[in-house]
């Protein structure tokens, strides 16, 4: 087990993928965070963002079923909420505003997730943006 470095953090995750969203989810609850979801869809995640009262950071797949996920983001710089992309694609094919955002590389590794997570913790939500 790795180290529970986001013990207590509350985490959505948006990933369209169950074998893929389950991976994500054991590797942060391994890290000691409760689970948001996981959602499958962007209108799902933007009920999320709306309905939970406390999210302190998000792993976005960038592709949901062909739907590209950077309303949700939008929708948590808004919120106040740190993220990183999950993603199998280069900064190039992320629009320049997201150029700086953490990216966890597919397939999923628990410590690495945990490792680009963290630091957006405690950031306290500055989310690291190109404007």
């Amino acid at each position: 087990m790795i180290e529970q470095v986001l013990r207590g953090c509350r985490v959505l995750v948006v990933e369209d993928e169950y074998l893929l969203a389950d991976d994500l989810s054991v590797a942060l609850s391994s890290a000691g965070a409760e689970v948001l979801g996981p959602v499958p869809s962007v209108d799902e995640a933007a009920e999320r963002i709306t309905a939970e009262p406390r999210i302190d950071v998000a792993v976005l797949d960038v592709n949901l079923r062909g739907d590209m996920v950077f309303p949700v983001a939008d929708a948590l710089i808004e919120r106040g909420v740190p993220f990183a992309f999950a993603t199998g694609y280069d900064c190039e094919a992320l629009p320049d505003r997201f150029a700086a955002v953490p990216r966890v590389e597919k397939p999923f590794k628990a410590h690495r997730v945990a490792a680009i997570l963290a630091p957006l913790i405690a950031s306290g939500g500055e989310q690291p943006l190109n404007n």
